[in-house]
């Protein structure tokens, strides 16, 4: 309790504002780039905190929010396939594809089942012989290598009644076509934990090396978020840019070594469309050749339904982080967590949910 106590204490919160405050004298743009980050922030009222100074917004750090409606029509295609299971991550059912979700399609009928890891996937491919389970491989570097390792356990176990639809994303390649695109400019990044606690600091690097871009590694309490601001702010006064840890009790440079052997053995990089951003090179994964055979893709027929947006939907716009859900003439009206049209309305880490949860944005 010591600890979980020390991450409350009202008193460091208030001097690190007060530190923030004096230090921070340039106008800056500071961007989180995780869902979990922006739900601390808007849970806390963060932004309203900060001095005028610092200006912060979202990225598109919300696996499921960045999920193309395109892959998401694959994957309910496969649903309505006979002898076909479906397991998936909760949040994804809610989610709103071209033409109907993964909810609607259970509703219909289908044989769409949530879990909450691979591993549960691969039990229910255990004890359906007869059926073809389909695990949906949604998520960022944290979560592949709990993915690769059931595609090496169905290996060791014979299970030939296990794939997975790889919609992986990698963050440091989008990351870097977010700066390319230039429609931000931005001062500092606020890097995502538990990415990082995989994949390490030094991925990273290139941002400070070759944009000049402060960044800092974050946790997900209230004072982690703050002593990251305090530590870009500080880097951006100086005239720094480098790579920090504010997140050192689950974070190193060099990441989880036996996750990233895992990850590597099983998956390489690929192409992967992101919503908002379309395809951005090298930041999807998909199997080896030698585990092509687990592979949804390869081994079925899939035909989706042809792609289309939701009418007024800004999610793409918002996942950059050029727009807010105040900005769009949806939010709390037609779209609710009750009624999503967009997946940022869904997923608990969209910036939307987090606006809506915690009464952000109704201005709009």
């Amino acid at each position: 309790m010591k600890y979980i106590s020390e991450f409350r204490r009202s008193e460091l919160a208030q001097g690190l504002l007060t530190q923030i405050q004096r230090r921070s004298k340039t106008p800056v743009r500071l961007m989180e780039f995780c869902g979990g980050h922006t739900v601390t922030i808007f849970k806390y009222g963060i932004r309203q905190l900060l001095p005028e100074t610092v200006d912060m917004v979202s990225g598109p750090g919300c696996p499921i929010c960045v999920t193309a409606n395109a892959d998401l029509d694959k994957a309910i295609a496969l649903s309505q396939m006979p002898g076909v299971i479906v397991a998936t991550f909760g949040d994804m059912l809610k989610v709103p594809g071209s033409d109907s979700s993964l909810q609607e399609a259970k509703a219909g009928g289908a044989d769409v089942r949530t879990v909450y890891s691979a591993m549960d996937a691969l039990k229910i491919a255990g004890y359906n012989p007869d059926k073809s389970i389909v695990f949906l491989g949604i998520g960022f570097e944290t979560t592949a290598p709990t993915i690769a390792a059931s595609v090496l356990q169905a290996e060791e176990e014979v299970l030939r009644n296990y794939y997975v639809l790889s919609l992986h994303k990698l963050c440091p390649p989008v990351i870097r076509a977010l700066l390319d695109a230039g429609e931000l400019k931005l001062h500092g990044l606020v890097c995502p934990g538990h990415v990082s606690a995989i994949i390490g600091s030094r991925p990273w690097e290139f941002i400070a090396r070759d944009y000049g871009v402060p960044c800092v590694v974050s946790g997900f309490e209230l004072l982690d978020i703050l002593q990251c601001v305090d530590m870009l702010v500080d880097q951006i006064e100086d005239g720094r840019s480098r790579v920090e840890i504010a997140y050192r009790r689950a974070v190193r440079p060099e990441g989880n070594k036996q996750a990233l052997k895992l990850m590597n053995q099983v998956f390489e990089p690929c192409p992967a469309q992101w919503r908002g951003m379309g395809e951005v090179p090298d930041s999807g994964l998909k199997l080896k050749k030698e585990y092509q055979r687990f592979d949804a893709e390869l081994a079925f027929d899939i035909k989706p339904v042809p792609t289309r947006e939701p009418a007024g939907c800004i999610c793409g716009d918002i996942l950059r982080g050029v727009k807010t859900p105040a900005d769009c003439k949806l939010f709390g009206k037609v779209c609710t967590p009750e009624n999503p049209v967009g997946p940022c309305m869904v997923s608990s880490e969209g910036s939307c949910s987090a606006s809506y949860l915690y009464g952000v944005g109704f201005e709009g």
